[in-house]
């Protein structure tokens, strides 16, 4: 079984996005209940959020650590490239929550492996597709999620117009 999907990772028996050994990193780790937002070194979640809150989930990465430094986001800015290539928030988990609705965003450490472009694509077209199709919890179910992991680490994306209905198509025929 493939372990990891650029970010997300198993960890034990559970799926972490982020790098929960990295000393002073954080971590997101997916739960029955819903996403625990961890620190290194905190034994306690910093914050819980239930599947049942979530309308709307991005998951943003690097293929590097060191693009999602404060460095590379003061040279993003000077440079005044696309905000999605690096900076602090480059490695962050974001999106709409309903009751009450607000915007939220999180961090996570990068890994100190690389992440390819396919591995990227496909975790963030899995998380946005799981919770549009009203299936958030599915991302709790580790069976599920190792099964999903196993497919999409080996398929090819399709880059373009045709994209967001081919990872639609995938990511459908998972069983949400």
């Amino acid at each position: 079984m493939t372990e990891h999907l650029g970010p997300l990772e198993l960890v034990g028996d559970r799926w972490v996005i982020g790098d929960p050994k990295r000393e002073g990193g954080s971590c997101l780790v997916l739960t029955a209940g819903g996403m625990e937002h961890h620190k290194s070194g905190v034994p306690e979640p910093q914050l819980v959020i239930p599947w049942s809150r979530f309308m709307d989930m991005r998951v943003n990465a690097t293929t590097r650590a060191w693009l999602a430094t404060r460095t590379m986001g003061v040279l993003q800015a000077v440079s005044g490239t696309s905000p999605q290539v690096g900076g602090r928030s480059a490695c962050s988990v974001s999106g709409l929550l309903r009751h009450p609705y607000e915007y939220w965003s999180l961090n996570y450490t990068h890994h100190q492996r690389p992440y390819t472009q396919p591995h990227i694509f496909w975790v963030g077209h899995l998380f946005r597709k799981t919770v549009e199709a009203k299936a958030a919890r599915r991302l709790g179910d580790p069976e599920w999620l190792g099964n999903a992991v196993a497919k999409l680490a080996t398929a090819r994306p399709v880059y373009g117009l045709s994209s967001n209905q081919r990872a639609s198509e995938v990511i459908e025929a998972l069983g949400l």
